[in-house]
């Protein structure tokens, strides 16, 4: 079941646009920085954007799939976010230049 942008109820609509002016944002910081944890934060809130829109369409065309999808998109982001600050921490720690 497809369903178009003119069939969407109000609410769904409203979300949309929202979503889609945060994911507009949030691309802007991605590419401005100015240091690599900016980036990879900016980079990580575009992921659960992306999963926002995921659950989003699950509930508009009533498939439980796209929900699974938000959901492993939004695992696989946070362990990349974590796995990424450890980097940090440890680098930091080596005495390597501190970010900020």
């Amino acid at each position: 079941m497809t369903v178009s942008p003119v069939e969407l109820p109000l609410v769904y609509q409203v979300v949309l646009a929202v979503l889609s002016l945060a994911f507009l944002l949030t691309f802007v910081r991605l590419l401005r920085g100015p240091s690599i944890a900016d980036r990879v934060v900016a980079l990580e809130l575009m992921s659960a954007i992306a999963a926002g829109f995921s659950a989003l369409y699950a509930l508009a065309t009533h498939q439980a799939v796209f929900m699974d999808a938000a959901l492993v998109l939004a695992l696989i982001s946070f362990m990349a976010t974590v796995a990424f600050a450890r980097y940090l921490e440890k680098r930091n720690l080596k005495g390597g230049k501190k970010e900020g």
